[in-house]
């Protein structure tokens, strides 16, 4: 049997930044379980305080940690960094402007999500007031099996990093956008879908500009499938 190796005390960090004489280079002590968070707070704390980089809730909801690892998008708070690992490389998300080293312009995406029309909107004759039931879509019917399995968008914007179409042409309006117009088209208290279905549907903007490549998919870290949800929206259009 051969000998197991020990890890390395030190981790070799590689990081993109923004001003080309900034180094980029840095070497930080291992800790055990580690991040590429909790590496990239240990550069900015041992070397050089002026690295740019977000993070708020460090347990994977907020979405703001997103960057590219080794050339994958993913929450740094959630990209652990094991024993074989001695070295990563970071970069900011693809496609959108960097303001700063990691620190990328989310204002594409958000504009993207907006256009969609992102939150419900009632049918006329829906009962509103303080003494209205709310609208219930059983937890097993066929219509909350087709929008639970997308419904944990945090907004991190690592599915539009990974995609090639949404970088390369600003009027796609991306994985994100369409995953949240199809669950909301499959809403049936949404008395939008019609106008939503117009906006992803009908010109290169929208599921038409998709190659299926699936790189949104495999990037996605609470494990949603927006290729599977343009797949749906396309089918809608002539339904």
């Amino acid at each position: 049997m051969s000998p197991v190796r020990a890890a390395s005390p030190h981790i070799t960090v590689r990081v993109t930044r923004s001003d080309s004489s900034a180094p980029s280079e840095f070497t930080v002590p291992r800790i055990k379980p580690m991040t590429v968070l909790d590496a990239l707070l240990a550069v900015q704390r041992l070397h050089d305080s002026a690295l740019g980089f977000r993070f708020s809730c460090r347990v994977g909801m907020c979405g703001t940690c997103t960057i590219r690892v080794d050339g994958r998008s993913a929450l740094a708070c959630q990209t652990e960094i094991t024993d074989e690992i001695a070295e990563i490389r970071v970069d900011p998300l693809a496609g959108l402007p960097v303001v700063r080293d990691l620190v990328v312009d989310m204002t594409p995406f958000w504009e993207a999500w907006k256009s969609v029309t992102p939150y419900l909107v009632p049918h006329d004759d829906a009962e509103v007031g303080m003494d209205a039931e709310p609208a219930v879509i059983p937890p097993d019917s066929e219509e909350r099996r087709h929008i639970d399995p997308s419904l944990d968008c945090i907004g991190c914007g690592a599915c539009f990093s990974s995609c090639g179409i949404a970088g390369a042409h600003r009027d796609f309006l991306g994985p994100a956008a369409l995953n949240r117009a199809m669950v909301l088209i499959d809403d049936s208290r949404d008395a939008a879908s019609r106008l939503r279905l117009s906006v992803v549907g009908g010109d290169e903007s929208g599921v038409d500009r998709c190659h299926y490549i699936y790189g949104c998919s495999a990037a996605c870290p609470k494990g949603l499938d927006p290729a599977k949800a343009i797949r749906r929206i396309r089918k809608k259009r002539f339904s």
